[in-house]
């Protein structure tokens, strides 16, 4: 008797439960809300006689980028002797990428002339991704602006390993450690960008969603609670990451041509060594 009360009880209450929830949010249809926010808006301009289509992702970028440039340059605008608060921050981040880039082995050269774009790379990725902190869609939850970027930044690590090691250094890192590693290391240059690519994607578009499920759920306080994590935070985090793996990428090869290097030297000292001890003998 009390199991068939029990359950008579919480059928009622899960049928009131649903009708004051739908009641509530007004009868929405959410996942009609949630599909709504992350189809992007598509139009065209005329170029001649040809139309060019432009998305809001691109539009977004160009604002978030122009903005992302003017705070970066009002940070570092004046330089002094003894640095102020905002030169400091810039000192800072900047002095935080010099640890990277000696960490897998570039020297103070190399480190200069690879800051530089990863930076930029570092300022454009948090302008776009944490602009979404003010309701306005992230590019990169259109799959085209990581898989650029992606592709970007693999291109620039090859030219970059070239300048710095040379073309025959360059090839000797896809044998590093031994020879049966080239299909492997040939294949992970395809796989990188990818990876770079669809963990930028796979993070952003995620809070995304999050983000708008929530301010249809509960669109008071928490949105905002949690946008400070997932829009402010999450947005820096993966711009860092997408950097670090750049730097480190740039690293692998440089690494591996100097160890293949090494091993040879090593090598024909070996040889020379032995070559002298048998003549030594002969004579």
């Amino acid at each position: 008797m009390r199991v068939i009360l029990a359950t008579s009880w919480w059928a009622e209450f899960w049928d009131a439960f649903k009708e004051e929830l739908g009641s509530a949010f007004g009868g929405k249809n959410i996942g009609e809300e949630i599909r709504h926010g992350i189809m992007q808006w598509k139009g065209y301009f005329q170029l001649g006689d040809d139309k060019v289509p432009i998305t809001d992702a691109i539009i977004v970028m160009w604002i978030a980028m122009l903005i992302g440039i003017l705070f970066f340059w009002w940070l570092g605008r004046k330089r002094e002797m003894v640095p102020g608060g905002r030169q400091s921050i810039m000192e800072s981040l900047i002095g935080i990428l010099f640890g990277v880039c000696k960490d897998y082995g570039l020297n103070e050269e190399q480190s200069e002339k690879v800051i530089p774009m990863v930076g930029t790379i570092g300022i454009v990725l948090i302008s776009c991704n944490v602009i979404s902190i003010f309701k306005v869609p992230p590019p990169a939850k259109n799959i085209a602006f990581p898989f650029a970027l992606g592709i970007f930044a693999i291109l620039y690590v090859i030219v970059m390993s070239i300048r710095f090691v040379g073309f025959k250094g360059f090839a000797r890192a896809f044998v590093d450690p031994k020879p049966f590693m080239l299909p492997f290391k040939i294949i992970d240059f395809f796989v990188k960008p990818v990876s770079l690519a669809l963990r930028l994607f796979g993070n952003v578009f995620g809070a995304f969603i999050l983000m708008e499920f929530l301010s249809i759920i509960v669109p008071v306080i928490v949105p905002g609670v949690f946008s400070l994590w997932f829009d402010l935070m999450d947005g820096i985090l993966q711009a860092i990451v997408f950097c670090y793996l750049t730097i480190s990428y740039v690293g692998e090869v440089v690494e591996s041509a100097h160890a293949v290097a090494e091993r040879k030297e090593e090598k024909l000292k070996e040889k020379e060594e032995k070559a002298a001890e048998a003549a030594a003998k002969a004579a």
